[in-house]
C-alpha cells in the first residue's frame, strides 16, 4: 500500500499579521481538508503593537494548526525567542531554534536555520555564522548513507539561485541572498527550499543535484521564495504541498526528474563552492527560463513529476518531453514565453491568455514540453489536456458562456488548444457548428463531423497536418490538410455576425493590446478561475 503523503503548508513573513494569516488558513482548510502543518520562513513578528499577538500567547486565540516559525532576523525581535533551542511560543506555535534538524514521527526530515548571514565576530543572536552552517552539514553529511532532506527552511535566500533558471523579477540573485545558505543547500539537497525576506515570491524551475553522465541520478530541488502575508499586491505567501517522506519512497519514483529540470545553481566546472566562500556564479549564463508567478490566491498542491505519487512498479526514468529545435515561443522553460500571460500551471499543462485574443477571456492550453499537436501527446499529457478542458467548459458555463475549442497543426511549431468562450445569448452550439460548415463550404474546406468520444489519433498520424474544432457538446469537426489553409480561419468564423459579430477581430494581431493591459486580464482571469482550479485538489 502506497504511503499517505503528508499535507503541508508554507508561509513567507508573518510580519505579526497573525489573524490575517490563520484566517486564510482556515479558508483553506476548509475549502481543501485539513492539513498537517505550517512552516514559517522569514519574520514571523513585526514592528506592530503585540496586543494581537498577546491573544495568542495568553490563549485567546488559538492558531488552527501545528505551526513551526524560524528565529529572529534582526535585533528588535530577538526579544521574542527566549530559547536558542526552539520553544512553544503559544498554543500550536513553536520556535524550531537557531538551527537543527526536526524528524516528524512521519520520518519527514526538516532543517531549519534561523536568521541572517554574519561574518563578524562574535555573531549576532539574529545571525548564523560559516560555523553554524559547517556543523549543520557536518551532523547530516557525513555518513555514506545520506541522500538528501525533505525540507530546508531558512529566512533569506540563497544566492545565485537564479542561475539557469527562470526570471526572479526584481530580486538580483547575484547581489541578493547568502553563499552560506547556497552551500548548505549545495551539501543537504532538500526537495523543497523555503525561503522569504524579499517579499516577492519565486518559484524556481527545479533544479538537479547530480552531473548528468557523470553521476547516479539524485532527486531534484524545488525552491520556493514566498511574499509578506496580506501584501497589497496579492502576492503568494502560502505554498501548500502534498510530500512522501523521502525515507519512505521507493529510490526509483524519488530521483524521477520533472520535465522543466535545470543544472545545478550553485554548481561551476562541476564542482561545488566551500563553506564559506562565496559560491561562483557560472562564466556564461543561459538564456534565462520563465515559471509563472501567480498571484496569492492561486496556492497550489498540484503534484508534479519528482513530487511524491504512488510508486510505479516499473522503475524507470519517464520519457522526457521533446525539446524545440530552435527557440519556441510556447514551450514553458524557453525565455521566449511571455510569463505575465500565464495565468494557470499544472503538471504537464498550462494555460495562457491568447495574445490578441478574440475577447478578455480568450485562453490557450498549451503542453509544458514541445509536443506539436495533439495527436504527439503522451498520455498522461492527454488526460491532463482534458481535465483543462473539463474544467474550462464549467468555469465558462457558470458564466453564462460555452466554449469552442479548436486545433490548426499546420505552420505551426507547438500545440496551441485555442478556447474561447461565446455567451449564450449570442447563438445556440447548432449556429456554432453550422457556421462553421457554411465557412468551410465557401473556402472549399472539407470539414468532416467525426464521432462525439473519438480520438483524433486514431484519425491523424504524428506529423500529418490537420483541423479540428469541438464544440461544448462534444462533437468535433475535422479537416485534413493536404495542401493550403488559411491560417486564420478558426478565428474568423468565431469573429464572424453568425457568431460574436467582430469580424474586424479575425486576425490576431489587430488586437494586441498593451503589456499592462495584458497583465491585467491575467491577473482578473486568475482570480476569476481560481474556484474551479483542480491544481489545487491532491
Amino acid at each position: 500500500m502506497a504511503q499517505k503523503p503528508l499535507r503541508l503548508l508554507a508561509c513567507g513573513d508573518v510580519e505579526g499579521k497573525f489573524d490575517v494569516l490563520f484566517n486564510r488558513v482556515r479558508a483553506i482548510q476548509k475549502k481543501s481538508g485539513n492539513f498537517d502543518l505550517l512552516l514559517c520562513v522569514g519574520n514571523f513578528f513585526g514592528s506592530t503593537p503585540d496586543a494581537e499577538w498577546e491573544e495568542y500567547k495568553t490563549g485567546i486565540k488559538k492558531a488552527p494548526i501545528q505551526t513551526y516559525v524560524l528565529g529572529a532576523n534582526n535585533q528588535e525581535t530577538v526579544k521574542y525567542f527566549q530559547d536558542a533551542d526552539g520553544c512553544e511560543l503559544a498554543e500550536n506555535i513553536t520556535y524550531l531554534g537557531r538551527k537543527g534538524i526536526f524528524t516528524g514521527s512521519s520520518g519527514l526530515q526538516i532543517v531549519y536555520l534561523s536568521g541572517t548571514e554574519s561574518l563578524n565576530e562574535p555573531v549576532p543572536g539574529y545571525s548564523f555564522s560559516p560555523k553554524d552552517v559547517s556543523s549543520l552539514r557536518t551532523m547530516l553529511c557525513s555518513t555514506s548513507q545520506f541522500k538528501g532532506v525533505d525540507i530546508l527552511l531558512t529566512s533569506p535566500w540563497p544566492k545565485y539561485v537564479g542561475n539557469f533558471g527562470n526570471s526572479s523579477g526584481e530580486v538580483d540573485t547575484k547581489k541578493c541572498g547568502s553563499a552560506l545558505v547556497s552551500s548548505l543547500a549545495t551539501g543537504l539537497k532538500p526537495r523543497y527550499h523555503f525561503a522569504a525576506l524579499e517579499k516577492t515570491y519565486y518559484e524556481r524551475l527545479p533544479y538537479r543535484n547530480h552531473i548528468v553522465l557523470q553521476e547516479n541520478a539524485q532527486h531534484a530541488t524545488r525552491f520556493i521564495a514566498l511574499a509578506n502575508v496580506g501584501n497589497p499586491e496579492k502576492k503568494k505567501y502560502l505554498y501548500a504541498f502534498s510530500i512522501v517522506p523521502m525515507k519512505l519512497m521507493d529510490t526509483a519514483e524519488l530521483v524521477k526528474q520533472p520535465p522543466d529540470v535545470t543544472e545545478n545553481p550553485y554548481r561551476k566546472s562541476g564542482k561545488e563552492a566551500s563553506i564559506g566562500k562565496q559560491i561562483p556564479a557560472p562564466e556564461e549564463e543561459t538564456a534565462c527560463q520563465f515559471f509563472f508567478d501567480l498571484n496569492e490566491k492561486q496556492g497550489r498542491k498540484r503534484s508534479s513529476p519528482g513530487r511524491d505519487s504512488k510508486s510505479s512498479p516499473h522503475p524507470k526514468q519517464p520519457r522526457k518531453p521533446p525539446q524545440p529545435p530552435g527557440p519556441c515561443w510556447f514551450c514553458l522553460a524557453s525565455p521566449e514565453v511571455e510569463k505575465h500571460l500565464v495565468v494557470n500551471i499544472g503538471t504537464h499543462c498550462y494555460l495562457a491568455l491568447a495574445k490578441g485574443g478574440l475577447c478578455d477571456d480568450h485562453v490557450l492550453i498549451l503542453p509544458i514540453g514541445h509536443y506539436q499537436s495533439v495527436v504527439e501527446l503522451s498520455a498522461e499529457v492527454v488526460e491532463e489536456v482534458e481535465k483543462y478542458k473539463a474544467t474550462l467548459r464549467r468555469f465558462f458555463k457558470s458564466r453564462g458562456k460555452r466554449c469552442v475549442l479548436f486545433e490548426r497543426n499546420y505552420k505551426s511549431h507547438h500545440l496551441q488548444l485555442q478556447v474561447i468562450p461565446v455567451p449564450l445569448s449570442c447563438c445556440t452550439t447548432d449556429d456554432i457548428k453550422d457556421a462553421f460548415i457554411t465557412q468551410a463550404q465557401e473556402q472549399q474546406i472539407e470539414l468532416l463531423e467525426i464521432p462525439e468520444h473519438s480520438d483524433i489519433k486514431q484519425i491523424a498520424q504524428p506529423g500529418a497536418a490537420y483541423f479540428y474544432v469541438e464544440l461544448d457538446t462534444g462533437e468535433k469537426l475535422f479537416h485534413r490538410i493536404k495542401k493550403n489553409f488559411p491560417l486564420q480561419f478558426g478565428r474568423e468564423v468565431l469573429a464572424s455576425e453568425a457568431i460574436l459579430n467582430i469580424p474586424d477581430k479575425s486576425d490576431w494581431r489587430q488586437c494586441q493590446i498593451s503589456k499592462e493591459e495584458e497583465e491585467t486580464l491575467a491577473c482578473r482571469f486568475r482570480k476569476d478561475f481560481e474556484p474551479f482550479d483542480f491544481t489545487l485538489d491532491d
